[in-house]
């Protein structure tokens, strides 16, 4: 519903006449935003809902009466919406992948931002293009922030999300597959695997479910470091120096979101401007509709969310000559 309003509601604000193609392996949310929209009376040929897969979305990106795409999804899927909407020379605005850094000052509440930095990466089966999926702590307390982490994913439950559990299932087979082959990929890589790991939890034999996982001791080259996962899975990196935890926050080819807890508020506004992130949140700072979420590198470009979300939706047009006499 979120990936759908934040691009339906500047859209109408400004005046525009839209087709939604939503993902044709979870579609329904939009369908009842469809209906939301009959009954609060838009006028019929505002919005439009379209179904399909890749092709669609392709017909969509191509067509020369399309004057801009905004797209939420996959860097790859991305990539191929621009490409299809290079020869009409069309805007695309894109929120696409992340890999986003979080790091731990040497004066943070651990035990704090250690539960917190795992359940945001847990929210929605890990399913979150914002997850601060890198957790970056001093090498000094490894041991003991892979304690904490442990005890805060064993905290995480598991189960059929219409029961009251912390987490449900990954949203298809295809994606639980990806997922179980990357955390196989981080134990062959040599990262140390703290929680969870390979195959379906205890006590649930069907279903795309998977293990709140948590690695300790990754490097930045390792696979798990660096794709993003779009699974429940955590990896934490140790650093030395501060400006070590900025030049690893900032080595990946993701730039959407960054996080960091500590307590000096001037060392934080350092980080914070060093990280190449078009989203910082600080000490557990929840989203803000009303400031641009959007990101840098091979996260998209072009914003959502506050003012900023109007300006993809509009050109800019001057006109000149006119006289000043009444």
């Amino acid at each position: 519903m979120n990936q759908i309003a934040c691009k339906v509601a500047p859209a109408i604000a400004t005046g525009c006449t839209m087709i939604l193609k939503p993902s044709e392996i979870a579609p329904f949310s939009a369908y009842l935003f469809a209906e939301v929209l009959d009954a609060a009376g838009v006028p019929a040929g505002v919005f439009n809902l379209v179904n399909g897969g890749a092709a669609a979305g392709a017909a969509i990106a191509s067509h020369p009466q399309v004057d801009m795409v905004s797209f939420t999804g996959s860097t790859r899927a991305g990539i191929e919406v621009a490409i299809a909407a290079a020869p009409t020379v069309k805007r695309v605005s894109q929120e696409l992948g992340g890999k986003s850094p979080n790091i731990l000052l040497e004066d943070a509440d651990y035990p704090t931002a250690v539960a917190a930095g795992i359940r945001q990466v847990m929210n929605n089966s890990g399913q979150s293009c914002n997850a601060p999926t890198r957790m970056i702590v001093p090498k000094a307390r490894m041991m003991e922030v892979s304690r904490l982490a442990r005890d805060a994913a064993a905290a995480i439950s598991v189960g059929d999300p219409a029961t009251d559990v912390s987490m449900g299932p990954v949203v298809s087979a295809t994606q639980w597959g990806k997922v179980q082959r990357l955390i196989k990929k981080g134990m062959d890589e040599g990262a140390t695997l703290i929680a969870g790991g390979p195959g379906l939890p205890d006590g649930i034999d069907k279903g795309y479910f998977v293990r709140p996982t948590v690695f300790a001791d990754v490097t930045n080259g390792m696979t798990i470091a660096r794709e993003e996962i779009f699974g429940p899975v955590l990896s934490i990196l140790g650093y030395e120096t501060l400006d070590q935890a900025c030049e690893i926050a900032n080595d990946t080819d993701y730039g959407l979101a960054a996080y960091i807890w500590g307590t000096d508020p001037s060392q934080i506004r350092a980080v914070a401007a060093r990280l190449r992130a078009g989203r910082v949140s600080l000490n557990g700072s929840t989203g803000d509709s009303l400031t641009p979420f959007g990101g840098y590198k091979m996260s998209g470009n072009g914003r959502e969310w506050g003012a900023f979300g109007f300006d993809e939706y509009v050109e800019i047009k001057a006109v000149m000559g006119f006289s000043n006499a009444p």
